[in-house]
C-alpha cells in the first residue's frame, strides 16, 4: 500500500506541475520553459502511444517515429496546398497514420522477435526516404509551415498558453483512452497474448486480429502527436522519422516504466530535461546522457515507476 501511495503521489505532483506550469511561466516571465514543456508533452504523448504496443502488447516496434512524421507532413502538406483548417488537417493526420500503421502491422505481425523489429524499422526508413524525396515539400531541407492550424477561433494555436493546454488535453485524453483499453476485455486479451500467445490462440482468440487493432490504435495516437509537433515547431522534416527518434521514444518508455500507465510520461519528462540541462553544460552532453541512461536501465528495473515502488516498500 505504501509503494502505491509513493508512486501515486509522485505522479500526482508531476501532473499538477504540468497543469500549473503556464501560471509559473506567466509569473516569472520565463517563456522558454513553456515552450520546452510543450515539446515534452507532445513527445510524452508519442511515447505513451508506443507503450501501448511495447509495454502492454509486447510488440517491440522500432519504427514508431514514422507516425510522428506522417502526422506532421499531413499538416504541412495541407497547409502548403491552402488547407489551413485544423478540422481538416488533424483528421487527415490521424487517418494517414492509421492507414500506414494498418499496412505495417498487417505485414510485420506475420513475424516475431528481431524480424518484427527490423520490418518496422524498414518501413520507418522507407517513409523517411520518401519524405526526403518530396522536392515540392522541401525534400531533405524540410517544410516550413507559415501558419498554424486554424480552428475557427475556438482556440488560437499561436497563443503559447492555449496551445500548451491543447497539447496537455490531448495527452490526458490519450492516457484516459489507454487506461480504458488496457482495462477492457480487449486490453486483457492483448496482455494475455503478450504473456502466452500460444495458449490464448488455443482457447480461441484470433491473436493477429487483436494485435493489429492495437497496433493501428497506437499509430493513430502517434499521428496526433505528429500533428501537434508540426504546429509547435512550424516546421516538419524527414529527420523526425529517422530511426534514432524511434530509439528516443523507446528510451522514454523504458526509462519511465514499460507497461505502466504514466511511466512513459515520467520518462519523457526526465529524458528531455536531462537532455536540455546537459546540453547547456557541454557540447558533448550525449557522452554523459548515454551511460547515465544505460545505468538506469541496467540497475533500475521497471524504470522510474519501478524504482518508486521499491522505494515505497523500503
Amino acid at each position: 500500500m505504501k509503494s502505491l501511495s509513493v508512486s501515486k503521489a509522485v505522479t500526482a505532483l508531476m501532473l499538477a506541475g504540468l497543469v500549473l506550469l503556464p501560471l509559473y511561466s506567466h509569473l516569472t516571465g520565463n517563456i522558454f520553459i513553456l515552450t520546452l514543456f510543450t515539446r515534452i508533452i507532445i513527445l510524452a504523448l508519442a511515447a505513451a502511444s508506443l507503450n501501448l504496443i511495447m509495454g502492454f502488447a509486447g510488440l517491440m516496434s522500432f519504427g514508431h517515429a514514422a507516425y510522428l512524421g506522417i502526422g506532421g507532413y499531413a499538416v504541412g502538406m495541407l497547409a502548403q496546398e491552402g488547407f489551413g483548417s485544423g478540422f481538416i488537417q488533424f483528421p487527415v493526420a490521424v487517418a494517414a497514420s492509421a492507414i500506414y500503421a494498418l499496412v505495417i502491422g498487417a505485414l510485420s505481425l506475420r513475424t516475431r522477435g528481431v524480424y518484427f523489429i527490423m520490418i518496422t524499422l524498414a518501413f520507418a526508413q522507407m517513409a523517411y526516404y520518401v519524405a526526403s524525396g518530396l522536392a515540392r515539400y522541401g525534400g531533405d531541407d524540410g517544410l516550413t509551415i507559415y501558419k498554424r492550424s486554424d480552428f475557427s477561433g475556438l482556440i488560437d494555436l499561436g497563443n503559447r498558453t492555449q496551445f500548451y493546454y491543447l497539447c496537455l488535453a490531448c495527452l490526458f485524453g490519450v492516457m484516459l483512452l489507454i487506461w480504458r483499453i488496457v482495462n477492457s476485455r480487449f486490453g486483457l486479451v492483448v496482455q494475455g497474448l503478450r504473456s502466452n500467445e500460444q495458449r490464448m490462440q488455443a482457447i480461441g482468440f484470433p491473436a493477429k486480429r487483436y494485435q493489429l487493432v492495437c497496433f493501428v490504435i497506437s499509430g493513430t495516437m502517434c499521428g496526433l502527436a505528429g500533428a501537434l509537433l508540426a504546429n509547435n515547431t512550424d516546421f516538419v522534416s524527414p529527420a523526425v522519422m529517422y530511426w534514432t527518434r524511434s530509439g528516443d521514444l523507446m528510451v522514454m518508455v523504458i526509462l519511465g516504466g514499460m507497461g505502466t500507465l504514466f511511466g512513459p510520461v515520467m520518462g519523457a519528462v526526465v529524458f528531455l530535461l536531462l537532455e536540455e540541462l546537459l546540453s547547456q553544460i557541454t557540447e558533448y552532453w550525449a557522452l554523459i546522457l548515454g551511460p547515465l541512461l544505460l545505468l538506469i536501465v541496467l540497475f533500475g528495473r521497471g524504470g522510474i515507476m519501478g524504482a518508486l515502488g521499491r522505494a515505497g516498500r523500503g
